[in-house]
């Protein structure tokens, strides 16, 4: 391969990696062209699968920011990349792989670091996305419906609730008003005994003088 063909063939690499929401490392030896024809059907339009040197997919993983990876890429080494649903193209290729033995899935990388095998695994054995939003909606469904039943049953207890607050505020309003009026009748009864008790004295004073 021409050295300009190597760094195009880097930095088409480079794209993938950069534009894949994961990829999936895996190890092609003993399988046909008919095998890697098949494989690249049953991943469908949201997965690309690539056949590629070593040498020129660690110069694109380290183009792309892609690190721990570098063990992975030893033998023949084929990548999934996947833009689409990470958990179908993982279900793909692992029913792929149990099918066909040559086909070996060495791990994976994805939201910026790396994917052991187990990893992929899981994510492989995860519902599909429409199963997921399927049982989200039957859940919602359900709590909606619970919801509803309880916000309508309680009514009359929030009414009384209500109706209890607003008793409480009236009351302490009258008892705030009726204290209020107490200190008024306290205050002026102060100020007439005050005001009565000057004259008193006045006249005591001009009686002795």
């Amino acid at each position: 391969m021409a050295k300009s063909e190597k760094v195009a063939a880097v930095a088409e690499i480079a794209d993938q990696f950069r534009g894949a929401s994961a990829a999936v490392i895996t190890e092609y030896r003993g399988l046909s062209v008919g095998n890697l024809t098949s494989l690249r059907r049953a991943l469908g339009t949201g997965a690309t699968y690539s056949v590629a040197k070593n040498t020129l997919v660690k110069r694109a993983a380290a183009a792309a920011g892609v690190d721990g990876l570098d063990d992975l890429f030893v033998g023949p080494t084929a990548i999934a990349f996947i833009s689409g649903e990470p958990v179908d193209a993982a279900k793909a290729l692992k029913t792929f792989a149990k099918e066909n033995k040559a086909l070996i899935i060495k791990g994976g990388y994805m939201d910026g670091r790396p994917l052991t095998v187990e990893e992929v695994d899981r994510i492989a054995d995860l519902d599909s996305r429409e199963v997921l939003l399927a049982k989200l909606a039957g859940a919602m469904k359900a709590n909606l419906s619970q919801a509803a039943a309880l916000f309508a049953a309680p009514a009359v207890q929030v009414a009384r609730l209500a109706a209890a607050l607003e008793e409480k505020r009236a009351a302490e309003a009258g008892s705030a008003a009726t204290e209020t009026d107490a200190t008024e009748t306290a205050a002026a009864e102060s100020d007439t005994a005050e005001s009565g008790a000057a004259p008193a004295d006045a006249a005591e004073a001009t009686e002795e003088s």
